[in-house]
C-alpha cells in the first residue's frame, strides 16, 4: 500500500497526526512523535501519554494518520484499522523495538498502535491545485519566510 515516496515522508516527518473516533462518534486528532513504517502495509506508533487514542482505538479501530512536510506543503493521509499491543502481549517486545530505539529512555511506553493500512491518499496544499505552475522550491521558500526560518547547511 505504501510506496517509496510515502515511506520517505514517514521517515522525514517529525510528527504524525493520528485521528480516531471518540465514544460520541466525533473525530479526535492527536500528535504522535515516535512512529515508523513496518513494511509497506503497517505503521507502528508508540502510545506515549495517549489514553484517549488508546480507548478510542479499542472501541473503534478505524483511524487516519497524516504526514505533512510543512515546507513543501505536501504529504500523505493513511487510512486503516488499528489495534493496541501492550507489554503483556508476546509480540510487544519485537514490535516495540524500532520505536524504543527512537524513543530512548526519554519516552518510555507500555503499549503501541499497529495500523494496518487500507488506503493511502496524497495531501497537497491548495496552491498546487489552483496554480498548476506551482513548484516545490517556491513553496519551501514561501513557507520558510512565513515561519521565519532559514535553510542551513548540515
Amino acid at each position: 500500500m505504501m510506496n517509496d515516496e510515502m515511506l520517505h515522508y514517514v521517515d522525514k516527518s517529525v510528527l504524525c497526526w493520528l485521528a480516531t473516533i471518540d465514544e460520541g462518534g466525533c473525530p479526535n486528532v492527536s500528535p504522535k512523535e515516535i512512529f515508523c513504517a513496518c513494511g509497506q502495509s503497517e505503521l507502528l506508533i508508540a502510545n506515549i501519554a495517549s489514553p484517549g487514542s488508546m480507548s478510542n482505538i479499542q472501541r473503534n479501530p478505524l483511524v487516519c494518520v497524516s504526514f505533512v512536510d510543512v515546507f513543501v506543503q505536501k504529504g500523505f493521509k493513511v487510512k486503516g484499522e488499528a489495534r493496541v499491543i501492550d507489554s503483556t502481549q508476546r509480540e510487544f517486545v519485537a514490535r516495540a523495538e524500532p520505536l524504543a530505539r527512537m524513543a530512548g529512555e526519554r519516552f518510555p511506553f507500555a503499549s503501541l498502535f499497529v495500523v494496518n493500512v487500507t488506503r493511502v491518499e496524497p495531501i497537497v496544499a491548495p496552491s498546487y491545485r489552483l496554480y498548476l505552475d506551482t513548484v516545490e522550491s517556491v513553496q519551501v521558500a514561501s513557507a520558510m519566510k512565513a515561519y521565519g526560518v532559514r535553510a542551513t547547511g548540515f
